[in-house]
């Protein structure tokens, strides 16, 4: 028997959105930078007898529980992605476009700027090699590059299957939502009880397909039409929840562990988050409208992905410069996690990103150029997002490695290539002899 799913009798005052709100880009503007952040501040460079050593500063360190708590944004990110999907997707569809056209333009969006990056880091590494840099310092930074590069796997297919999701969030979603929970749940309870942990990566799917999910509601309405009690309600026992796994081993509090694979924790994270973005919202769309901070958010907004791409290429390249700084001056760079490295951090992060924001500014057309004609078949976009999918897994699990850039760019054109509207056949003649061509 169907859910039929009704709004609470509140929602009047909360209609489905419609249009782009100022407010929500901020937060996803934050959420770009947070990550920068991050990714910024777990780079650790010293030199030693052998030479450079390029490691994760958060290995074992007490602060990264913290940070985690602060800088974890990906389950706020995804419920954006969410909120701003379904109302692109309503409005195209109320256009007359088909799902498919949706897909193929989401396709292009997130793969034209990494057909790029790709491209250039494996040129980069191939140039490293013939140089006679280290083979395992070459590996290091492939696979350095490689580590952020599952969101952009995770956060096509999210987006590939939003039109389905959609569907059934608009025939049942209490019960849509409650599945993907219940599934995400499920796998975290067979890992733990068989200890398997490569069992988590099937979350790659549930848990943020899960809160994608929630996006939806946010973009219906439906949060926002709840009381500040209840809002208020959910994000303390959420958060409670979230406290007592922690307290009882059942996740680990330091969410960056809770992410590789995912698990139900960022399920919990993403609640609150959710919670608080409703309950300040007008405050956050009110700040948003500032003109300095209406410029910095259409910066980022407009280059999200290409932002987001680039910034670990930019931080290899300053762990690099500074490897090199200290072994043509024998200044010893300071140890992670020591009074002298947190003193230069704020510096280091500021570094990283002024750098990314430059780099984004001139390779950002990538990502804004308008889309080719997109095609509507099913198939054809299907397989378009099943080959991108493909080609950075193949990064991910293999490693970035000169051939393997080299296979993913090739994959990435094809897909994108697929997601284009097919080119009718053309007739041509070349002295006299008739071609035909595509």
């Amino acid at each position: 028997m169907a859910i039929v799913y009704a709004p609470p009798a509140a929602a009047p005052s909360a209609p489905r959105a419609t249009g782009r709100d100022t407010g929500v880009d901020l937060i996803r503007a934050v959420c770009v930078a947070g990550v920068v952040l991050l990714h910024a501040i777990m780079v650790g460079v010293t030199v030693s007898d052998s030479g450079p050593v390029f490691a994760n500063a958060s290995d074992g360190a007490w602060w990264i529980v913290p940070v985690s708590w602060l800088l974890q944004v990906m389950p706020l990110f995804f419920i954006i992605g969410g909120f701003a999907g379904v109302i692109a997707y309503r409005r195209q569809r109320d256009r007359g476009a088909t799902a498919s056209a949706f897909v193929a333009a989401r396709v292009h969006r997130l793969l034209r700027p990494a057909v790029v990056v790709v491209g250039v880091v494996g040129v980069v590494l191939a140039v490293l090699s013939l140089a006679g840099v280290s083979p395992e310092l070459v590996a290091i930074a492939g696979f350095r590059y490689g580590q952020p590069l599952w969101f952009l796997a995770v956060f096509l297919l999210c987006q590939a299957l939003l039109p389905a999701l959609s569907a059934l969030h608009d025939r049942a979603p209490l019960r849509t939502l409650a599945l993907l929970a219940a599934a995400a749940l499920a796998v975290d309870g067979v890992r733990a009880a068989t200890g398997l942990d490569g069992i988590g990566f099937v979350n790659l799917a549930f848990v943020w397909l899960t809160l994608q999910q929630l996006g939806f509601f946010f973009a219906d309405g439906t949060v926002d039409a709840l009381s500040r009690r209840v809002r208020g309600a959910i994000v303390a026992g959420a958060g409670g929840l979230l406290l007592f796994s922690f307290a009882t081993g059942v996740y680990s509090p330091d969410l960056i562990a809770n992410i590789n694979p995912p698990t139900g924790a960022l399920l919990l994270v993403g609640m609150v988050h959710l919670g608080l973005l409703s309950l300040f919202r007008e405050r956050i769309a009110q700040f948003s409208r500032r003109p300095r901070v209406a410029a910095v958010s259409a910066f980022v907004n407009r280059r999200t992905m290409t932002i987001y791409l680039w910034h670990m290429p930019v931080l290899l390249l300053m762990a690099g410069a500074s490897a090199i700084f200290a072994l043509s001056t024998g200044v010893a760079l300071p140890e992670p996690s020591t009074a002298m490295w947190w003193i230069g951090r704020p510096l280091w992060l500021a570094t990283a990103l002024a750098l990314t924001a430059v780099a984004a500014l001139a390779l950002s057309r990538f990502e804004e150029a308008p889309a080719p004609a997109l095609s509507a078949e099913g198939r054809r976009t299907a397989a378009a997002a099943l080959v991108g999918v493909l080609a950075v897994v193949l990064l991910l699990v293999t490693g970035t490695t000169p051939l393997t850039a080299a296979i993913a760019v090739v994959a990435i054109v094809i897909a994108l290539r697929l997601a284009s509207a097919p080119r009718p056949l053309t007739w041509f003649a070349v002295r006299g002899t008739t071609f035909a061509a595509l």
